[in-house]
């Protein structure tokens, strides 16, 4: 692993049209976490099993905006390279490469704009959190949902430590 937690960035993002985003916590893009290589997939599992996050799939980001109103959720990057717009139309245009993972607090827009063909994701949520899918506007009781989305107890790629504690810890 690479020092990713020098190479880490913090994004907040405002409610955007339909999109709720998360009012409180921002997201986590943490650069070059790993070697990508064809052991990624595997890789990226172990680094969140190991940190207690359970890795649930292996797949892609849909090309639709969405959120997940009761649930946390980290993406690795373990394949190829995409352009996500995060925060619903008209959000923030990101760049992630095979190495780099994103951690998206409850209610974040995100959508797939472009990928290689290539593009692997491995997808983790905090233990006991299922995920929905939302694709409209929130409810007073997804908003609820989003505001109380239980804390996660560790940093997805630093365990114990690591910027999830410290930056989500203080808000």
């Amino acid at each position: 692993m690479t020092n990713a937690i020098d190479s880490t960035s913090f994004i907040q993002l405002a409610a955007n049209d339909w999109v709720p985003n998360n009012p409180q916590l921002p997201v986590i893009l943490y650069r070059q976490v790993f070697t990508p290589d064809k052991s990624a997939v595997s890789t990226a599992q172990q680094l969140f099993e190991k940190n207690g996050w359970p890795a649930q799939w292996v797949n892609g980001v849909y090309p639709y905006h969405h959120y997940h109103s009761n649930a946390h959720e980290v993406l690795a990057f373990a394949g190829g390279e995409a352009l996500l717009m995060l925060g619903g139309p008209d959000g923030q245009q990101v760049m992630v490469r095979a190495g780099d993972v994103v951690l998206l607090p409850a209610g974040t827009g995100h959508c797939n704009i472009r990928s290689s063909e290539d593009f692997t994701v491995v997808g983790a949520y905090p233990p006991e959190q299922q995920f929905d899918l939302c694709r409209g506007a929130p409810t007073r009781e997804m908003l609820e949902a989003i505001a109380n989305a239980p804390f996660p107890h560790s940093d997805p790629v630093f365990g114990e430590d690591g910027p999830l504690i410290e930056r989500w810890v203080n808000i």
